[in-house]
């Protein structure tokens, strides 16, 4: 199936596993919110991002992919700093701009074997930030239900807008197709439950603990999508990619071990 038409059902179906949820909570009226047009675009974001990496690993090994997005922690860190005006001094920055390194030890031979497709990642990580920095912006207007099948309703009007233009181009990458078995089935309706209520959880926990708190958490995909990538498609990354790998973490985790010392200026 085309990467813009597995993004499309991760979004469908996302609205369609969240209607339990909704007729325990009191039907349509528990999820409308109180932030329309930011929730939307939380969904359009969020699309947009989701389409982004599932091109590149189309062509790409998941644990590379995965590597070169984790600069996100970096972009939110700046997008902050540059739009909330929080106070980033220049031990942060440096952690920053080391992140990047690492990032690029991992692009440079992906970039020579996949050429531009090696951004993607990146891009994706951008689009997720800004995600992210929406959530923690409009997090407490509205439930974390409301949210989340706001931004389903965003996220599936803009993919079929993108596979409408896209097909219409004749882009392979956007093809309208249909799983063609049970299994294809079965795969992108779990895509779109454990996209689902796994960001349900993600909102809520925005609401309960500090991002400085919750942020390591989020390295732990690179462990798990190194370790599905090698079993299920053999792929492991070089020796070099591991180096940039250990760098981003390394950077990461120093900016929020920054974060959580009192908040104390840099």
């Amino acid at each position: 199936m085309s990467p813009g038409q597995v993004t499309f059902y991760r979004f469908f179906f996302q609205l369609v596993s969240i209607v339990p949820l909704l007729l325990t909570a009191g039907g349509l009226r528990a999820i409308y919110p109180k932030r329309l047009w930011p929730n939307l675009l939380r969904g359009v974001l969020l699309a947009a991002a989701a389409l982004l990496f599932f091109v590149s690993v189309k062509y790409m090994p998941l644990a590379d992919a995965f590597a070169i997005y984790f600069v996100e922690p970096f972009i939110l860190t700046c997008l902050s700093a540059l739009i909330l005006r929080e106070k980033v001094g220049w031990r942060r920055w440096t952690a920053i701009a080391v992140g990047f390194g690492g990032a690029m030890i991992v692009i440079q031979p992906s970039f020579a074997i996949f050429g531009l497709t090696a951004l993607l990642p990146m891009a994706c990580a951008f689009l997720f930030a800004c995600y992210l920095f929406l959530n923690r912006a409009v997090g407490s207007a509205d439930s974390p239900l409301a949210m989340q099948t706001i931004a389903g309703i965003g996220g599936t009007l803009f993919m079929v807008g993108v596979i409408a233009i896209g097909n219409g181009f004749g882009a392979v990458d956007f093809e309208p197709s249909l799983p063609r078995s049970p299994l294809g089935w079965i795969l992108v309706i779990a895509l779109g439950t454990i996209s689902s209520y796994g960001h349900l959880l993600v909102v809520k926990a925005f609401r309960l603990a500090p991002l400085s708190l919750l942020a390591p958490f989020h390295y732990f995909e690179i462990v798990s999508a190194t370790a599905l990538g090698y079993l299920v498609f053999g792929d492991f990354p070089t020796p070099s990619r591991w180096l940039g790998i250990a760098v981003i973490v390394g950077s990461g985790l120093f900016i929020i071990w920054r974060e959580r010392g009192k908040r104390r200026p840099d």
